[in-house]
C-alpha cells in the first residue's frame, strides 16, 4: 500500500485548514473517479462491450459442454482473454492476442503432469482435423528448464501438429492462478475469434472426442443472432 505522506502542521492558522481540507477531498474525488474509470475501461465498459456479442456464443456453447468436455465452466459474460506472453519455437515472444481473428483452444502443460501424457495426442489430433486459418491449438509447456526435455516428451507421445509454445518463467500460470482460472495442470481456455474467453476448464478432457468436436465446430462456426 502506498503510505500517505500528507501531515497537518497543527502550528499554521487554523483558517487554512479548510483549504487544505478541501485540496485532499478533490484530490481524493479525483483519484477514486480516475480508479472507476480505469476498472471500468479495462473490465467494465471496454471489455464487456468488446465482449458483449459473445454472450451468444457463450450460451451455445455452454450447451454442447457435455460427456468428455463437460467440467467446461462457460462464462456467462465474456471478458477479453489475458493478454499472456510467451516464446515460440525459435524464441520470438508471442502475445495470445497474435491470434485475434481465429477461435484458440489455450493449454498449459509440462512433462511431470501425468495426465497431460494423455490429453497431449488428443490435442495434437485436435489441431490436425481443424487447425487452419480459422483454429489453432495453442499449447504451451512451462517447465523451468530448456526446451529439450519438452521436445522429448511430445516425441514420445507422436504429437506431430501442435506448433511448440514455451514459457519457462511459469509466469503464464501464475497469472491465470492469480485470476482463479489455474489451479493445477492441464489447464484450458476457449477463446472466440474476438478474443474473448468463452470457457475454462481445470484438468484433462479428450480433446478429440466427438462432444469436444462439436464444441470446437460451434466456436469456430461462430452463428451469432
Amino acid at each position: 500500500m502506498q503510505e500517505n505522506e500528507e501531515t497537518m502542521d497543527q502550528t499554521k492558522p487554523s483558517g487554512r485548514k479548510p483549504i487544505l481540507w478541501i485540496g485532499v477531498v478533490i484530490a481524493a474525488v479525483a483519484l477514486g473517479a480516475a480508479g472507476i474509470y480505469g476498472i471500468a475501461g479495462r473490465d467494465g465498459n471496454g471489455g464487456a462491450q468488446v465482449c458483449e456479442t459473445s454472450r451468444a456464443l457463450a450460451a451455445s456453447v455452454d450447451e454442447l459442454a457435455t460427456g468428455e468436455v463437460a467440467a467446461l465452466i462457460i462464462d456467462d459474460a465474456p471478458k477479453p482473454a489475458p493478454e499472456l506472453s510467451f516464446v515460440d519455437d525459435s524464441g520470438t515472444e508471442r502475445k495470445l492476442s497474435d491470434w485475434k481473428g481465429k477461435a484458440v483452444l489455450f493449454n498449459l502443460w509440462a512433462t511431470w503432469c501425468a495426465p497431460c501424457r494423455h490429453e497431449m495426442p488428443a490435442l495434437d489430433n485436435l489441431q490436425a482435423e481443424f487447425g487452419g486459418d480459422e483454429f489453432e491449438v495453442v499449447a504451451v509447456n512451462i517447465d523451468t528448464g530448456g526446451d529439450e526435455k519438452p521436445k522429448k516428451f511430445l516425441n514420445d507421445v507422436n504429437v506431430d501438429d501442435l506448433a511448440y509454445y514455451a514459457d519457462h518463467t511459469t509466469g503464464v500460470f501464475r497469472e491465470l492462478k492469480k485470476a482463479g482460472k489455474a489451479f493445477g495442470l492441464p489447464t484450458t481456455l476457449v477463446i472466440d475469434k474476438d478474443g474473448c474467453e468463452i470457457g475454462h476448464m481445470a484438468g484433462p478432457a479428450q480433446w478429440d472426442s466427438a462432444d469436444a468436436k462439436a464444441l470446437v465446430e460451434a466456436v469456430i462456426a461462430d452463428k451469432r443472432p
